[in-house]
């Protein structure tokens, strides 16, 4: 079990994961996760913060039950996606007198996902407040974080903001709170708004005032550890909702029988030479977790690819695609490419972009093995990548 109280009356009663390995079947964990939901009892009323993932239903209801829940008022849906919204069939179930609190964009979702029925759901608009009693729940609309009907729930009286996925980390922990951890959360805290957030990064932007203005004593997110230092968070994700640039390069690759490789090592060498971090990543054992993070902050992306049958290979394909859903802030992209015999490789990858809008550098493409024209090719590319950098201020 892995019941924790928050403070007198309110408790974390969601369960902790310890050996999932990925998420979403997309991304991988490192140090599994957890999936928070929260218990409030007030003097009237009580209520339930979202739920869990449906296989660890037993966790959630193993700890109303040491809390001697007999009753539930109110199920609150901050979030339709399934690892929160999924055991809501049977906690509705279980508990019949308690009203589904949701917004008019999650009920249907939650139709859909569940099929749920009409008569137990409660609909409230922004900035709608529900009395428990002694405590006064706020529900604050705050769509595409990262699905269209998500907002977030907040306890006026002890300040807490309880925000469904948005400063989630996946992070299996003994310990509640984010000021009890004796590791460092950022890169946890980087990799989950990189695979999660990245893409939505302007709604959270254009709604981060807002945020700040409920002056929030602690933050509890759906994964990972409640917030009980919010500005740490808080200042992290200022940060990377601003799209500053760093003056780097990734260079994300793969070659087939060396030549690629060769040219993008010899690249590599050339922006260092010119002051330009240059992150490569291998496409054979490539983490996209790890690129996502590099993404944040990226101003220019050189791809290296072999050519298969004509196109491009199936490796890249799928990291471009992929690129291309975090639509990144990204400023050029650049191409070296080697093939054997002919290739459409620059169509397919130009191709591959369509939701950034990138200056796309002059191609480096190769037949064979590079010659001497090709590395001073390379060479042009860094002066020009340089240039590009110090137009940008980096």
């Amino acid at each position: 079990m892995s019941l924790r109280k928050i403070t007198e009356g309110i408790y974390a009663v969601g369960g902790i994961d310890w050996h999932r390995t990925s998420f979403d079947e997309l991304t991988p964990l490192h140090e599994g996760t957890t999936y928070n939901c929260y218990y409030i009892e007030g003097s009237e009323k009580n209520v339930l913060i979202d739920t869990i993932e449906p296989k660890m239903l037993h966790v959630l209801l193993g700890n109303l039950s040491r809390l001697g829940v007999k009753k539930l008022d109110y199920v609150v849906s901050n979030h339709a996606e399934q690892d929160h919204s999924g055991s809501l069939p049977k906690i509705l179930e279980i508990y019949p007198e308690a009203k589904l609190v949701t917004n008019a964009k999650a009920k249907p979702m939650l139709q859909d996902l569940l099929l749920l029925p009409d008569e137990r759901f409660l609909v409230i608009e922004d900035r709608t407040t529900l009395s428990l009693g002694n405590r006064t729940l706020e529900f604050i609309l705050f769509p595409w974080v990262h699905w269209p009907e998500t907002m977030f729930t907040f306890l006026r009286e002890e300040r807490i903001l309880f925000s469904g996925d948005l400063f989630g980390s996946h992070y299996a922990s003994s310990y509640l709170f984010s000021s009890q951890h004796d590791v460092d959360m950022y890169e946890g805290s980087k990799r989950y708004f990189a695979e999660i957030m990245y893409p939505f990064r302007q709604n959270i932007a254009s709604g981060f005032e807002k945020i700040l203005s409920l002056n929030a004593r602690m933050i509890a997110p759906t994964h990972g550890p409640v917030y009980d230092n919010p500005d740490v968070i808080l200042s992290l994700y200022r940060e990377w909702i601003s799209d500053k640039m760093k003056n780097k390069v990734l260079l994300p690759f793969i070659s087939m029988h060396g030549s690629t490789e060769v040219m993008i090592n010899y690249l590599i060498d050339r922006l260092i030479d010119r002051g330009i971090e240059a992150i490569p990543f291998h496409l054979s054992h490539v983490d996209v977790g790890q690129l996502a993070m590099e993404l944040i902050d990226a101003p220019t992306i050189v791809v290296g690819v072999s050519a298969v049958l004509g196109g491009m290979h199936p490796a890249m394909a799928y990291i471009l695609y992929f690129l291309n859903l975090m639509r990144p802030a990204i400023k050029h992209v650049g191409i070296v490419a080697s093939y054997g015999w002919g290739s459409r490789m620059l169509e397919h990858i130009q191709g591959s972009i369509t939701n950034y809008k990138p200056e796309i550098l002059t191609p480096v493409m190769v037949k064979g093995f590079p010659k001497p024209n090709d590395f001073a090719a390379l060479d042009t590319l860094a002066d020009t990548i340089a240039e590009k950098h110090r137009a940008l201020s980096l």
